[in-house]
């Protein structure tokens, strides 16, 4: 474990305080894995309908997977400093709850850098498509979303391996 009193350096940022995209360029191929996940906190009556594929928009967790996994292969697109790597899987693993869907996200690659943003980048991004196509049956009489909430995305796992 890490001394939290020592001090880090920031790849993203050169000496003179400039954002910067990393060099990986020397570095080995290496296999890697990331998963992510987070949750989306729902009412029951949303969680029933999501549960039993009765949603005027279709099929929420089908589309949402869809989402993420669109998510996971452009994040380069998205985060500035983000590499574009080769994918070479991903999972998606849904659990409704009774009162929330969980998103875990597990991405591999093979490449000279990791996968974390993009394995969140999918769990942030499934999770906003169960918003969107649940929203309306969310929305109260204001227009607002009072029990409605993202939470707790999060780096689960992180594992590298050098190729021989």
């Amino acid at each position: 474990m890490s001394d939290p009193d020592e001090e880090r350096d920031l790849t993203h940022v050169d000496e003179s305080g400039e954002a910067r995209m990393v060099d990986v360029g020397a570095k080995p191929d290496t296999a890697r894995r990331a998963v992510a996940a987070g949750e989306i906190h729902l009412s029951e009556s949303t969680i029933e309908a999501i549960r039993e594929n009765d949603t005027k928009k279709g099929d929420v967790l089908a589309t949402a997977r869809v989402g993420a996994i669109q998510a996971v292969k452009h994040t380069w697109e998205t985060i500035p400093m983000c590499h574009q790597i080769p994918i070479t899987n991903i999972d998606t693993e849904f659990e409704v709850g009774e009162d929330r869907v969980e998103l875990e996200v597990g991405v591999e690659t093979t490449g000279k850098t990791g996968c974390e943003m993009e394995a969140l980048e999918g769990v942030t991004t499934g999770l906003n498509v169960v918003w969107d196509m649940v929203k309306a049956a969310e929305k109260d009489e204001e227009g607002q979303y009072p029990g409605t909430r993202i939470s707790d995305v999060r780096v689960v796992e992180k594992e590298k391996r050098v190729l021989e």
